[in-house]
């Protein structure tokens, strides 16, 4: 094995997340009338989605206003009395009482007249909610109403789920200790790359941006929630969809890089088949500090210029020795045969020797 400067990644299984989510509820209690948009579909703040029969909400602004006129007559009639009592109370022409309640029926008609106003402009906003527009802008799911349904203001019935998605959040875990070496790296939210990872392997073309990780660790798993934002302007990340994030954390000066197949990983560590002594492979624990390309990144357990068995695992006998062929790109480069521990004598098994 030889050392060399490769980038430091990690990847992190994470789930999508809308960066902006609005339930459309009713506020208002009637008829669903209409609904006026198509399932599914990319909706703008303030189009309007549904009709709530607005009928008796008409009728309640239609009373609201006549109960305002009518405050507003009795108001203009207490507001003459009123002016027509005060230089009659100056000379003494109408008692102190009378002149007191002339005042006081002006200035209760007056407030009249104003709970009349807001009685007319809550019978209009009523009337308004019967009209139930998009929040925000984003994209639509089902409807969860249909024509024809009782909707309720005092439960608030939901009538649709509007979730922004151009950009969205990718939520990643990761171990504490692997986020303080994150942490430590330089510049964590502002300069640490981040790929999206498909499930058929593909990345994104765009880059995401590593905006935050929660203050606080969770205590069941011991691990620390990162959040990335993400453009979608085609919509190819949807709520809830399993990705992968791979976080460019820094170099590593040094590293030893093996094919994946080398390497087996299990609960208990990872390890590698390196040739020893008389050419018997032995177990070694090693290190993973991610992967860079199709290869491993080996942090420690290696030493340049050991053999590691990359390929011929089948071939091979326990306590047999083998004799490497050296290895390329996933297959033994062709050359005279030699002997190793497999199922025939003439078995080649495949090592890297970098």
């Amino acid at each position: 094995m030889s050392t060399q400067t490769a980038p430091l990644t990690t990847e992190l299984p994470g789930r999508v997340e809308a960066s902006r989510v609005a339930q459309v509820r009713a506020r208002v209690t009637g008829i669903v009338q209409q609904r006026l948009f198509r399932e599914g579909s990319d909706v703008k703040a303030g189009q309007v989605l549904f009709i709530i029969d607005p009928a008796p909400y008409q009728a309640a602004v239609d009373s609201a206003k006549a109960a305002l006129a009518k405050a507003q007559a009795n108001m203009m009639q207490a507001t003459a009395q009123a002016k027509r009592f005060k230089p009659l109370r100056e000379a003494n022409a109408v008692s102190e009482q009378d002149y007191v309640n002339s005042q006081a029926a002006q200035a209760q008609a007056e407030a009249d007249v104003a709970a009349a106003g807001a009685a007319l402009r809550t019978a209009q906003l009523n009337l308004s909610y019967a009209t139930v527009t998009a929040p925000i802008s984003g994209r639509i799911g089902r409807a969860l109403v249909t024509e024809g349904a009782l909707v309720s203001q005092g439960e608030a019935t939901q009538l649709a789920l509007i979730q922004q998605i151009d950009p969205v959040y990718v939520n990643s875990t990761q171990a504490v200790a692997d986020f303080e070496r994150l942490r430590e790296s330089a510049s964590v939210a502002g300069s640490a790359a981040v790929r999206i990872v498909l499930d058929n392997g593909s990345e994104l073309p765009q880059r995401g941006r590593l905006l935050f990780s929660d203050l606080s660790v969770d205590p069941t798993s011991a691990q620390v929630t990162l959040r990335t934002e993400v453009a979608n302007p085609q919509g190819r990340l949807l709520p809830g969809m399993y990705v992968r994030t791979r976080l460019v954390q820094g170099q590593i000066v040094g590293a030893m890089l093996l094919p994946q197949q080398a390497v087996t990983r299990g609960p208990q560590g990872d390890t590698v088949l390196v040739v020893g002594e008389g050419g018997k492979p032995a177990p070694r624990p090693v290190r993973i500090g991610g992967a860079f390309g199709s290869q491993w990144i080996v942090l420690d357990g290696l030493k340049p210029g050991e053999q590691v068995i990359a390929e011929g695992f089948q071939k091979m006998r326990p306590g047999a020795p083998v004799k490497p062929v050296p290895f390329a790109g996933g297959l033994p480069n062709q050359g005279p045969a030699s002997a190793a521990s497999g199922a025939t004598p003439s078995s080649p098994a495949s090592a890297a020797s970098r």
